[in-house]
């Protein structure tokens, strides 16, 4: 008896896996529906307003926001954006493992003294910052869980 397979090739566990191409306009269509779906969820759960979600989407109306939450909007996210999304969910994750539930929807938008926030939102301050600061907030978030 045989336990070598041809079907599949062999995957090293130890290589992560490549991240999607996010300039390749195929990829950014079959990523959206999913990646808005998360998005409005996220907004929803963290109690952002409509110009706080716009502000950390960066390229999104308020208008084209309101189209997407109504399961309205057909259009295809930026590479942008994108990356955005995929900070926040990845910051949202992160807080999930680290505290309690109500804890973790609350915390972006609790001042925070760590160096930083500065006493600042971290809501406020990935607004501000745009993806340079969304990355370090996920880099904090996942410091703290061990994983940097």
């Amino acid at each position: 008896m045989s336990f070598t397979s041809t079907s599949r090739p062999a995957v090293d566990p130890a290589s992560p896996p490549t991240p999607p191409n996010l300039a390749d306009p195929a990829t950014r269509e079959r990523l959206t529906p999913a990646a808005v779906d998360g998005i409005v969820r996220l907004a929803d759960i963290w109690r952002l307003t409509s110009a706080e979600i716009c502000a950390l989407l960066g390229d999104v109306s308020e208008r084209t926001w309101f189209r997407m939450k109504k399961g309205e909007w057909a259009g295809g996210l930026s590479q942008d954006t994108l990356t955005r999304v995929s900070a926040l969910i990845g910051i949202f994750k992160g807080l999930r493992l680290l505290f309690s539930e109500s804890l973790s929807d609350e915390w972006v938008r609790l001042p925070n003294k760590g160096p930083l926030y500065s006493g600042r939102r971290p809501i406020d301050v990935m607004i501000e910052g745009g993806i340079p600061k969304m990355i370090e907030v996920r880099r904090h978030i996942d410091a703290l869980r061990g994983g940097l």
